[in-house]
C-alpha cells in the first residue's frame, strides 16, 4: 500500500500592515502622540504643523501693529477692517474645503490652497497702504481653511474611540500658532532691527519668515502625506476600492443637517472668539495699561499658547465621557465648558488690574479652546458621506462668528475694548443654547434619549445618505463599516435594543 506523502505547508503568520491598531476601517484604535508611524502618526504631524505655520503667518500682523499702524498712517477703523478681513476670508474657503476634501482627499486640497496663499504672506512686506493692508490680510487669511483639512483628515485615520483627543491635539496644535506668533514676529523684527535695518523695514523682512516655512510645508505634504489609511483618493479610486462621489449629492448631504448648522453657530463663539482674542489681545494690554510692545506681546502669547494642552483636552474630555454616557455625555460636556468660557469672558471685561487680567485671560483660554476640541468630539458623527463639508461649515462657521463679533463690538470706538470683551462673553452664553436641539435618533440629544424603531440604529442612519441605488452599487460599505465602530457613542447606560444588534451586516 503506497502511501502518499502530503506536505502540510504551516501558514506564515501576516505581517502587521500598519504600526497602530485598527479597526474594520483600518483607522487607528489609538493615540500614540511621539509616533511617526506611517499612514496615522505621519498624517498627524504633518496636518497639525502645517495648520500651525498658516496659523502663524495669518496672525504675524497683530502683534506688530504698533510699528505697522505709524508706518502706514493706518486709523482704529483701518486695524479693525483689517482684522475683520483675516477671518472672513477662511468663511466660504473652509467650505470649499470641506467639499474638496471629499472629492478629492484632504492632503491634496491643505497643500494647493497652502501653495495659493504663500505668495500674499511673501507680498506683505510690500503693502503701502490701508488698503493693501487690509487686502493682503484677506488673502492671508484663506490659509485658516487648512482646519477644515486638519480634521478631516485625523477623522479618516483615527477610529470613533479616539477621534476626539486626534482632533483636539491636531487642531490645538495648529491653533497654537496663534500664540506663538506673538512671540515668534516680535523677536524677528528685533533681530532684523539690531543687524542694522530701520524699524519700518525691519517689520516687512520678518514676514519672508513665515512665507518661506509655509510654502515649504506644503511640499512636505505632498512628499510624505496619504489621504487615507489603504492610500491616496486618487489611486483608491481607480482601483475601484472607492467610488467615485457626486458633488452635488455630498454637498447636499452635508447642508441639508440641521446638527452642521448648529455646531457651526456654537463654534462660532468658541473658535470664532479665539480668532477674535488673537486679534485685539496684544493692543488691548499695549494700550490699556501702557506696557511695552514685547511686554504686551508675551502676554498676547500665553492665550493662544495655551492650545498645547487646552483644545486637546477638549478632545481627550470628549472620549472620555463618550465611553461612559456616549454622544449625550459629548453634547453635555460642550455645552458646560463652553458656557463657563462664556462666564469668564464676561468676567474678563470688567477686572481693571494687570495681574486680574492676565489671570482670567488664562482661565478663559483653557475654556473657549476646550470648548473647539470638543466641537469635533461631535462632527465627525454627524455625516459619513459629507464629513469634508460638515467640517467645512463648523470651521467656516468659527471665522463668522469671529467677523459678526469683530464687527459689532471691536471695529472703530463704538465699544472700549473691556466692553467689547463683556458684551462678546453674553453673546457665548447665549449662542451655546441651540446646543440642546441637536439629537441623534440612535443616540438621542441632552435631554432625550434616542428614538424608537427600526430606524434609531448607526446603520440606518448613515445609510439613509445613499440612494438605493447607490446602495446596490455598494457605495454605502464605508459608511456601513463607520457605523459599526460608532456603536461606541451609545455609552454604557443605553440599555435601548436594536434590530442591528443582531444581525451583524455582511460586507462585500
Amino acid at each position: 500500500m503506497e502511501v502518499e506523502a502530503t506536505t502540510v505547508m504551516e501558514s506564515k503568520p501576516q505581517p502587521q500592515k500598519f504600526a497602530l491598531p485598527v479597526d474594520s476601517d483600518n483607522k487607528a484604535t489609538q493615540f500614540w502622540l511621539f509616533s511617526f508611524a506611517k499612514p496615522h502618526m505621519r498624517a498627524f504631524h504633518l496636518s497639525w504643523f502645517s495648520f500651525f505655520l498658516c496659523f502663524v503667518s495669518t496672525f504675524a500682523a497683530p502683534p506688530l501693529i504698533p510699528i505697522i499702524r505709524d508706518n502706514l498712517n493706518l486709523t482704529a477703523t483701518d486695524i479693525g477692517n483689517a482684522g475683520i478681513a483675516s477671518v472672513s476670508g477662511a468663511v466660504f474657503a473652509r467650505l470649499a474645503m470641506g467639499t474638496a476634501c471629499d472629492l478629492f482627499g484632504p492632503r491634496l486640497a491643505s497643500a494647493c490652497l497652502i501653495l495659493l496663499t504663500a505668495p500674499a504672506v511673501f507680498m506683505f512686506s510690500m503693502a503701502s497702504s490701508p488698503i493693501s493692508f487690509l487686502l493682503l490680510r484677506f488673502f492671508i487669511g484663506f490659509s485658516l481653511a487648512t482646519f477644515v483639512s486638519t480634521q478631516f483628515w485625523m477623522s479618516s485615520m483615527f477610529s470613533a474611540t479616539v477621534v476626539g483627543t486626534a482632533n483636539g491635539v491636531a487642531g490645538g496644535w495648529g491653533n497654537l500658532g496663534g500664540g506663538a506668533t506673538q512671540l515668534i514676529m516680535p523677536l524677528v523684527f528685533g533681530l532684523v532691527r539690531d543687524i542694522g535695518a530701520t524699524k519700518f523695514t525691519a517689520w516687512r523682512i520678518a514676514f519672508q519668515i513665515p512665507a518661506l516655512f509655509q510654502m515649504l510645508s506644503a511640499f512636505t505634504i505632498l512628499l510624505f502625506g496619504q489621504d487615507m489609511p489603504d492610500g491616496n483618493y486618487h489611486r483608491l479610486e481607480k482601483s475601484g476600492e472607492k467610488p467615485k462621489d457626486k458633488f452635488t449629492s455630498v454637498f447636499w448631504h452635508g447642508i441639508s443637517n440641521y446638527r452642521g448648522w448648529i455646531l457651526a453657530l456654537t463654534y462660532g463663539y468658541c473658535f470664532g472668539v479665539e480668532l477674535t482674542i488673537d486679534n485685539i489681545i496684544a493692543e488691548y494690554f499695549y494700550d490699556r495699561f501702557d506696557l511695552k510692545l514685547h511686554t504686551a506681546g508675551v502676554i498676547a502669547a500665553t492665550f493662544g499658547l495655551a492650545n498645547i494642552v487646552s483644545r486637546p483636552a477638549g478632545g481627550v474630555l470628549s472620549d472620555m465621557v463618550s465611553r461612559r454616557f456616549g454622544m449625550r455625555g459629548r453634547l453635555w460636556s460642550l455645552w458646560a465648558v463652553q458656557t463657563i468660557g462664556g462666564v469668564l469672558c464676561v468676567i474678563m471685561g470688567q477686572v481693571g488690574s494687570l495681574k486680574a487680567s492676565i489671570v482670567v485671560m488664562v482661565l478663559f483660554s483653557f475654556f473657549v479652546q476646550g470648548a473647539c476640541g470638543l466641537t469635533f468630539g461631535v462632527v465627525p458623527f454627524v455625516s459619513r458621506r459629507s464629513l469634508g463639508v460638515i467640517s467645512g461649515m463648523t470651521g467656516g462657521g468659527g471665522n463668522v462668528g469671529a467677523v459678526l463679533t469683530q464687527l459689532i463690538f471691536f471695529k472703530g470706538s463704538k465699544y472700549s475694548k473691556e466692553r467689547g470683551i463683556t458684551l462678546m462673553g453674553i453673546m457665548i452664553i447665549c449662542c451655546t443654547l441651540p446646543m440642546t436641539l441637536i439629537h441623534f435618533p440612535q443616540w438621542g440629544g441632552m435631554f432625550f434619549g434616542p428614538s424608537s424603531g427600526k430606524a434609531a440604529t448607526e446603520e440606518e442612519y448613515y445609510m439613509s445618505e445613499w440612494s438605493t441605488k447607490e446602495q446596490d452599487k455598494g457605495y454605502h460599505h464605508a459608511s456601513v463599516k463607520f457605523a459599526e465602530n460608532s456603536r461606541s457613542e451609545r455609552g454604557k447606560g443605553d440599555s435601548v435594543t436594536r434590530p442591528s444588534d443582531e444581525i451583524s451586516p455582511t460586507h462585500v
